[in-house]
């Protein structure tokens, strides 16, 4: 019985085959602005937490402790 053969490259994952497709549909400049939105969208959810835990502390410290 014979192995069967190993493939000498790796299998793109889903995001990079997503990229190439959208290499192949989309002008340079509709990519650069959709990564741009993207990156705008997570650094607002990032801005987001921070502020959360930012108030989560400020209420901790304003508690009157009697």
């Amino acid at each position: 019985m014979q192995a069967a053969p190993v493939r000498a490259t790796a299998i793109p994952s889903f995001t990079t085959a997503l990229r190439a497709v959208e290499s192949l549909l989309m002008s340079s400049g509709q990519r650069t602005a959709r990564r741009n939105a993207w990156t705008s969208v997570l650094e607002d959810r990032r801005r987001a937490k921070d502020r959360v835990e930012a108030q989560r502390v400020l209420d901790e410290v304003t508690v009157v402790r009697p």
